[in-house]
């Protein structure tokens, strides 16, 4: 391992941790929006400072965009807790196993997951605001998602090689 790969690994656990605990609070906040928003009176109008009467289904729109993102919120957190559990393995000096390659899996499907769900906010927000304002489909969030596919596999395989090479020894 290289001077800079082997510092991005000591950084990476405490990175992983405090992403972990912003997701945390990210969730918590956007949780607390979600039951404010149900009291506020004058939600959202008067929490933006703009009228949005000529889009009357707006207020639905964003407690569902709310709910997309605490969706997410969990999603990224079971894809920090698979990240750190492969960091420690690469630090133990044994990452090729099968788990590992079953963690990258399961965070590509996740990746996947959370991409399917900015669509989910892309639709929302056209069908209750205006169509475009938020983007649409891009091809460039697809690639890390097969990337972690290929790299999942790429594990499972050198998991096996592994275990072939300890069982002729």
């Amino acid at each position: 391992m290289n001077r800079t790969s082997a510092r991005a690994l000591a950084v990476a656990r405490p990175v992983i941790q405090v992403l972990t605990v912003l997701n945390i609070l990210y969730a918590v906040c956007i949780a607390l929006l979600l039951g404010w928003s149900f009291f506020m009176e004058g939600w959202p109008e008067r929490a933006l400072g703009f009228d949005l009467s000529k889009y009357p289904l707006v207020p639905l729109g964003l407690r569902a965009i709310v709910v997309v993102g605490l969706v997410g919120a969990a999603i990224v957190h079971t894809i920090l807790r698979r990240l750190l559990a492969i960091v420690d393995t690469v630090r133990g000096g044994d990452p090729f196993i099968v788990e590992n390659a079953r963690r990258l899996d399961a965070i590509a499907w996740s990746v996947l997951a959370l991409e399917v769900l900015r669509l989910v906010v892309v639709a929302i927000a056209a069908a209750v605001w205006e169509a475009g304002r938020l983007g649409g489909f891009s091809f460039a969030p697809w690639v890390p998602v097969l990337m972690l596919f290929v790299l999942s596999g790429v594990f499972a395989h050198g998991a096996r090689m592994r275990a072939d090479l300890e069982g002729t020894v």
